[in-house]
């Protein structure tokens, strides 16, 4: 097999962890007989010092030919300043509305050596395992922004923004990952305040008979939050908009004992995914080598699996990713004030189970 994969190591520690994943890729490659080719783009801060622009043209164009896109991250303090519109954020916002790529899965997985790591209790943790399903491309942060002089001084507003279609599509593929997981699926909204929560609520009603295998129920989005903490075992599947999805996707990740160890898949009709951690740039430890590449190579595992159909070869990178911290190897984030390996070398570790 062969596949084009357009890597965009953005800004902070991005391009530290996708030099490991296409290290990684290669090793797939060797072991299993695939070829890999790789184009790099700018994104974010980076494409901002040298275009002008979060996401130049070039960029967007060999995105949209490829096979697959790997991302680093965006952002950081450098750029906070500038409007909106010209901030990195808003590159990636745009390239995923470009792609098409309306579900992003962020899977959340104790690794039974980290269940120590994380803040909850040991027997909290064991077992958890669930994913959330967040919709990408609609709500607050794509709908109508406005910034005007009012007779208090400054009034802003953002709009919400969903049709019937985007919510449709959204709760469908979710209803079909619970089918294939464990048959629970839990939709998340704020139904008891917003309109928009409401016709999401009934939506999921209305498709919720088309699969009968599986089990829906809704929970407001903050007692969701109070649940992740309180019993995380209790999900399969989890289903939100956007800005929900953003915010309860992060907090679930400290379920696992660090940010640096969730991958996500970015997932749409057809096009190319659009495959990252979840952890952002991290700027003050960049070129420092203590990033953890692991959520990076989650990512490339969940790129094989969803986007080149090599399930085998997924499973092989989940499974050297398993040994390795089973052996006891640690990254900084995740050492708890033991040895720990530095980025490089852990991607080597990796690399060598896998081999």
């Amino acid at each position: 097999m062969e596949k084009t994969i357009v890597v965009l190591p953005g800004d902070g520690i991005g391009p530290e962890v996708t030099r490991e994943a296409v290290r990684l890729l290669e090793t797939v490659g060797e072991r299993f007989g695939h070829t890999f080719h790789f184009a790099y783009a700018k994104l974010g801060g980076v494409a901002i010092d040298e275009t002008g622009t979060p996401l130049p043209e070039e960029t967007l164009k060999a995105c949209l030919e490829s096979d697959a896109v790997l991302l680093g991250a965006v952002g950081g303090p450098k750029w906070d300043r500038l409007p909106g519109p010209q901030r990195p954020e808003a590159g990636l916002l745009a390239l995923r509305k470009a792609l098409g790529v309306f579900a992003n899965l962020r899977p959340i997985t104790v690794y039974p050596p980290l269940a120590s790591a994380s803040t909850l209790k040991p027997e909290v943790v064991d077992g958890v395992d669930f994913v959330i399903v967040r919709e990408l491309t609609g709500g607050l942060y794509f709908g109508p922004k406005e910034r005007r002089k009012g007779d208090h001084g400054i009034e802003v507003s953002d709009t919400l923004v969903y049709s019937e279609q985007e919510i449709e599509r959204i709760l469908r593929l979710a209803f079909e990952l619970a089918r294939q997981r464990r048959g629970h699926l839990t939709s998340v909204d704020k139904a008891n305040v917003l309109e928009s929560s409401r016709v999401w609520r009934e939506i999921a009603e209305r498709l919720a008979p088309e699969y009968p295998d599986v089990q829906l129920t809704h929970l407001l989005v903050d007692n969701a939050a109070m649940q992740l903490v309180k019993n995380p075992r209790q999900f399969d599947v989890i289903v939100t908009e956007n800005m929900f999805g953003d915010i309860l996707s992060d907090e679930a990740a400290m379920i696992t004992g660090s940010i640096g160890l969730l991958p996500s898949a970015s997932l749409g009709s057809g096009g190319p995914g659009l495959y990252e951690p979840i952890h952002g740039s991290a700027p003050d430890i960049a070129g420092k080598g203590l990033a953890n590449p692991l959520a990076t190579f989650a990512s490339v595992a969940m790129m094989l699996d969803y986007g080149f159909g090599l399930g085998a070869e997924a499973e092989a990178v989940r499974q050297a990713i398993a040994r390795t911290l089973a052996e006891g190897w640690r990254t900084a984030d995740i050492a708890a004030g033991g040895p720990a390996l530095s980025t490089e070398q852990m991607g080597e570790t990796v690399r060598n189970a896998l081999r």
